[in-house]
């Protein structure tokens, strides 16, 4: 195992990125997930909001992040995956912000991932099924973005990062894209051979599989190599809510809510080899600022565990 990653949301403050830094090196992290998409929200972006944070140059923006890198590397963490600001397009959204998240955003975010040397960037796919009425012309929509930064990837030495997704229909959580394993590898390898690199990989998010009932043992064993890198959180089985693994059960008996022994049996049947990053920034505020650096630690703990059962 290469080490243990957390995101960078909620730790780093942009105004003296060392502290947070220090903080996660005290806690045991050797990794971080670094949190690209705090800069343009989700949130903000559904509502038709630019942040214009990449009106800046690629040379401002390195400058921005200059005292980050250099505090990464002061303390011995890696920035070993990040997440690209998303939704990269908006359906029925404005022409002027979807040209943005596409030629402003979505380079430039590739460049700052080189720029970090960091090998791969996680992106969203386009939740477009109920508009376009068909899971393939969706993916038809997102490999075309895929393309697009393809040959960036290939150039730069980044892999990008497909991720299993959710949506919600009529009050109920549904499969969104990249839930289809068998069409993901397809997908991975058929691009993957196109460009004659490693352009595309896969990124499996525990939360978003225990939405929607994934076989996580089965999803991973499929994916084997090309699962790159890991989103590991917990919820309730009903909403995104990006807590602690173990912290919710199904019955009075402690049943948990998410299949960990899955999990752990997936990525040892594949020799998992990558970080185990948890994604989740939302524990951080929900603790007493007091406590930050005792929930880090915790969430340590658990990555050791699971360190510890998947190399058996």
């Amino acid at each position: 195992m290469q080490g243990i990653g957390v995101q960078t949301k909620e730790v780093i403050d942009d105004a003296c990125p060392e502290l947070g830094f220090r903080l996660l090196k005290e806690a045991g992290f050797s990794h971080v997930d670094f949190s690209l998409n705090d800069y343009m929200r989700n949130t903000d972006i559904y509502k038709m909001k630019n942040s214009h944070f990449f009106d800046k140059s690629l040379a401002e923006l390195e400058a921005f992040f200059q005292p980050h890198k250099q505090a990464a590397a002061k303390m011995g963490i890696t920035i070993g995956q990040m997440h690209m600001p998303y939704p990269a397009y908006v359906p029925q959204g404005n022409d002027e912000l979807n040209r943005y998240l596409w030629e402003e955003m979505a380079p430039k975010s590739m460049q700052l991932c080189k720029f970090f040397a960091c090998p791969y960037i996680v992106i969203h796919g386009f939740k477009l099924t109920y508009f376009l009425g068909a899971e393939e012309r969706e993916w038809a929509e997102m490999e075309r973005f895929i393309h697009y930064l393809a040959s960036m990837a290939r150039e730069m030495g980044i892999t990008i990062c497909i991720e299993n997704l959710y949506g919600s229909q009529n009050g109920h959580m549904v499969e969104g894209p990249c839930c289809n394993v068998d069409k993901a590898v397809e997908r991975i390898d058929r691009i993957n051979e196109q460009y004659g690199a490693e352009v595309l990989g896969f990124c499996f998010d525990t939360g978003h599989a225990n939405l929607i009932g994934l076989d996580f043992e089965y999803f991973l064993t499929r994916l084997g190599h090309r699962l790159k890198v890991l989103h590991i959180h917990d919820n309730d089985g009903r909403l995104d809510l990006h807590q602690i693994p173990f912290t919710f059960t199904r019955t009075r008996e402690n049943a948990s809510s998410t299949d960990w022994e899955g999990f752990i049996c997936g990525l040892r049947n594949i020799g998992y080899q990558g970080v185990l990053s948890f994604e989740t920034a939302p524990v951080l505020t929900a603790f007493p600022d007091e406590m930050k650096a005792d929930a880090l630690k915790f969430i340590h703990k658990i990555g050791q565990y699971f360190a510890t059962r998947i190399s058996v």
